[in-house]
């Protein structure tokens, strides 16, 4: 039941030709046979509900500053020097075109829609369901109307066809100034679909958010490429990186555009980034390795890399941006 969202994704592969590539110049594909293949294998993973801390609680997310909580998959809330941000978030129940078909939450948001403080700033990474989840998006404009979205080119005529306003898209390496931030949208390795006929119609990538005193980024969704390097080389090293440790097994599949957690400790590595968090993992059953996989793994990898501060938190727990 849960390769619902990727067999509806994948089995149209192909109808039209793909208008964007990764920076290796190749366009992230299947062939039908291979997704059969991994369709029709047996693998059953272990599914388990990891436990959601109350930390978050403990702050007044409205007057604090300077902290960042894991919500859930790619969704964290980010408030820096007074401006909020939101990044990839979902907090409909299942990560579908679909109210009652595809993979449904294994866990609630850490943090209900309804406590989420003012938002300044929403940042999407590409427009896969469990990225851009639309229905919270519009719920999100309704509540916070002075909010700005900030989408890969491409997908800013789906959220103005849902009467969203302030939306910006962005090409790689494009950049929009707001309330003392640069925000610059950056290459990864990954794809976009969402519909029969729009397979790689818009862009993908990650958000790089850069402050007077440091700069954050969010690595959205990607496979292990070199442009961790080009984003550090072009625009620095970050001091927090939050990159994707799940949604990688059966690793023949998913390598192309998915990173195992050893892969998410070389893009830390990549990027010189003082600190990491894993995400993308433990709130939806996307592929097939078990769901306390990501982060058993990810543990393992750091030790054997040395003194590196690479952590998997909690959902609701609070990082404190110092």
């Amino acid at each position: 039941m849960y390769k619902t969202l990727y067999i509806f994704l994948l089995i149209t592969s192909g109808l039209l030709f793909a208008e964007y590539k990764n920076t290796n110049g190749v366009a992230s594909d299947k062939s039908f046979g291979d997704m059969l293949k991994w369709i029709r294998s047996d693998v059953v993973p272990e599914i388990t509900k990891i436990e959601i801390s109350s930390d978050w609680e403990e702050i007044n997310l409205s007057e604090d500053d300077n902290y960042a909580v894991w919500i859930g998959h790619s969704t964290f809330l980010i408030k820096k020097n007074g401006v909020t941000i939101l990044t990839d978030p979902i907090f409909s129940k299942r990560a579908s075109p679909f109210r009652n078909i595809g993979p449904r939450r294994l866990i609630p948001p850490a943090i209900p829609l309804n406590k989420i403080p003012k938002i300044d700033v929403v940042t999407v990474s590409h427009n896969h369901y469990d990225h851009l989840d639309i229905r919270s998006l519009k719920k999100i404009s309704k509540n916070h109307p002075d909010a700005i979205f900030l989408v890969p080119a491409g997908d800013e005529k789906l959220l103005q066809r849902k009467r969203i306003k302030n939306v910006y898209n962005f090409n790689w390496w494009e950049s929009i100034e707001h309330m003392e931030f640069v925000f610059t949208f950056t290459p990864v390795q990954h794809w976009s679909k969402r519909s029969l006929f729009d397979r790689n119609k818009s862009l993908w990538g990650g958000w790089f958010i850069k402050n007077k005193d440091y700069s954050i980024y969010h690595a959205g969704d990607t496979g292990y490429s070199k442009d961790f390097i080009d984003t550090r080389l072009k625009l620095g090293a970050p001091k927090y990186a939050f990159i994707p440790i799940g949604a990688y097994d059966p690793e023949w599949f998913m390598a192309e555009s998915h990173v195992n957690p050893e892969d998410a400790v070389q893009i830390m590595l990549d990027l010189e980034a003082e600190k990491a968090f894993g995400m993308h993992w433990a709130t939806f059953t996307l592929t097939d390795e078990d769901t306390i996989e990501p982060k058993e793994r990810l543990k393992k990898a750091v030790n054997e890399n040395g003194s590196i501060d690479f952590k998997s938190v909690s959902p609701g727990d609070v990082i404190y941006l110092k």
